[in-house]
This record gives structure tokens, sequence and C-alpha cells, in this order.
């Protein structure tokens, strides 16, 4: 067997023999590790024998997040909030869905989602006030959202406030995110250096610094701070990936790139970044440095969890023709 089909069908080799192991996993577990067709069609199946079920409604709807379909997503979301509407992550979910639709709206459908995104997620903290992830993307949406919309400075700050009581760090980088919608690069720097120290140096304190060091175009500083973040304490994995994102779009560091997304496979895929995604993202990479059978095989790898995704499809195209 030559070396591009022999990288090209271990994958789904190993896919085949494991087959006992994926069938004892909840749909939650399929989701997680980034088997989103396998978990589409679990989910549908169950679905249709229990209708009224809220939580297989909002996993349905994550699996279609997580292939970025927000039109097949949110009437999953919707309809998991209806059968069970005093369920916080319910209306977390919904509310990502609708921002998701509002950042590719036109104007006069984006002002109409960004009130649905505020509703949700104020719900969403009001049901569950200990939701970390509701308490930032409400947070989030306080600080970008206009004040006709429901947005302003001081809805942030106060939401930071609460966020500090969970997580001491992340009230620091509210307060660098209002700084940056100010134009104000000094305070927001100085803040996502309280952030970092808050939290004992993590790594998503540093990947946070990094991003904020692209969008002012001083990558060299950026660099630095991505090699601080290989060498923090990581209480996210799915970081990795954002890292390693950070990297290949900045066209910066590829070889510590593939290391992130290594050290993130071995560690095991998580559901905030999927892992049909993080094989094509490696695809990406390795094509770049024209490692052409790793690249095929990354990319068949990303179709054997998601196979009408379309960006792997063409890429597979790309370096096997």
């Amino acid at each position: 067997m030559s070396k591009l089909l022999f990288r090209i069908f271990v994958p789904l080799f190993m896919a085949l023999f494991s087959w006992t192991a994926i069938a004892e996993e909840s749909p939650t577990e399929t989701l997680a590790a980034g088997r989103v067709d396998d978990a589409i069609t679990e989910l549908n199946g169950r679905i249709s024998s229990a209708p009224s079920d809220a939580e297989l409604s909002n996993l349905l709807c994550r699996a279609y997040y997580a292939l970025e379909d927000w039109d097949r997503a949110e009437p999953y979301c919707r309809k998991a909030v209806s059968l069970d509407p005093e369920n916080g992550r319910f209306h977390f979910w919904l509310g990502r869905v609708y921002g998701e639709k509002a950042d590719r709206a036109n104007f006069l459908a984006a002002a109409s989602l960004a009130l649905k995104v505020r509703a949700e997620f104020e719900r969403a903290v009001q049901l569950n006030p200990k939701d970390l992830d509701a308490q930032l993307d409400l947070s989030e949406f306080y600080v970008e959202a206009p004040a006709v919309m429901g947005g302003g400075e001081q809805k942030a700050r106060a939401q930071a406030r609460s966020i500090a009581q969970m997580n001491p760090g992340r009230e620091h980088w509210v307060y660098a995110r209002l700084a940056e919608q100010r134009k104000d690069a000094a305070t927001a720097e100085r803040e996502y250096h309280q952030y970092i120290d808050l939290s004992n140096g993590d790594a998503e304190a540093w990947l946070n610094l990094a991003l904020f060091l692209r969008r002012q175009t001083r990558l060299e500083e950026m660099d630095q701070a991505v090699i601080r973040l290989s060498q923090a304490p990581l209480s996210k994995v799915d970081g990795l990936v954002e890292a390693a994102n950070l990297l290949f779009r900045t066209g910066r560091n590829y070889p510590l790139a593939v290391e992130f997304l290594h050290r993130y496979f071995a560690v095991g895929p998580v559901e905030a970044a999927p892992a049909f995604r993080a094989h094509y993202l490696l695809g990406e990479l390795l094509e770049k440095q024209g490692d052409k059978p790793g690249a095929a095989a990354e990319y068949h790898s990303s179709l054997l969890l998601a196979r009408g995704f379309s960006p792997a499809q063409q890429a597979f195209t790309r370096v096997t023709h």
C-alpha cells in the first residue's frame, strides 16, 4: 500500500474496529468526541421516539451548531426551550444560535435577532447565575451592542462584577474588552495582564492577550504571548485549537500550531472545538508545509466525522488530484 493510501485508510480501519465502544456512548459523548454525523443520526432516531425530550432537541441543535448550520439548529433549540423553559442552558444555546445568525444577517434582521440574543442570555443568567459561559456571553453582548439594542458599558461592568464571584480573572477580561471598544489599547493591555495574573498564568488568559495583540497587529509580541501560552497551565483544552488557528491565520510558527493540535487530540476532543474542524485545521497546516499525504489523511479524518463538511471535501480533492 502506498504511503498516501496508508495514511488515509488507517483512520477508517480504526473507526470500524472501534464500533463497539462507539455504540455504548450517549449522544452527549458522541457529540463531545466530534462524531457529529453519528450524533445527528442517533439524535434524529431518538427524537422520533421521544419528541418531548427537551435534552435531545438541545443536543441536536448543538450538533447543527457545530456544523455552522444555524438555520437547522434554530428550530431544535427553540423546541428545547419551549419544552423546558426553566432550563437556563437551553436559553443559552438558543441565544448563541441567534447570535451567529445576527452576525451574518442584514442590518434589519440583525437588529431583530440582537434583541433575541439579549433576551435569551439574560434569561439564561437569571435561571442559572452560576453559569459562567452564559455570564461571559451576556457580558460580551453588553460590550458590543449599542444602547438602543440593550448594550452599554454600565451593564457590562455590572456583569463583570458578577463574574468576579466565580472567576476574578475573567472580570478583567470584560474590562479589557470595554477598553478595546473605547480604542484605549493601553488600558486594555493592562486589563489582559491583570487577567493573566489573577488566573495564575492560565493558557486561556495568555490566548486572550495573544488575540488582542493580533487585533493590534503587534505580531512579534503575539508570538511571545503564544509561546507563554504553550508553557502555561491548561484549564480548557479547546484553547489549543484556537491558538493553532491563530497561528495559521497569521502565517506564524506552523510547527507550534501542529504541536498544539497534537496536544489537543492527545487530551481528547471536546464539543467546544469539534474534532472534525481540528482535523481540517491540521490538514491545512500540513499542506502549507508541503506534506500532502499528511494533509490528505487529516482531511479524510475530518470527513469521517462530518461527511458534508465542504471545506474538507474541497481540500481533500485538491491534495489528492
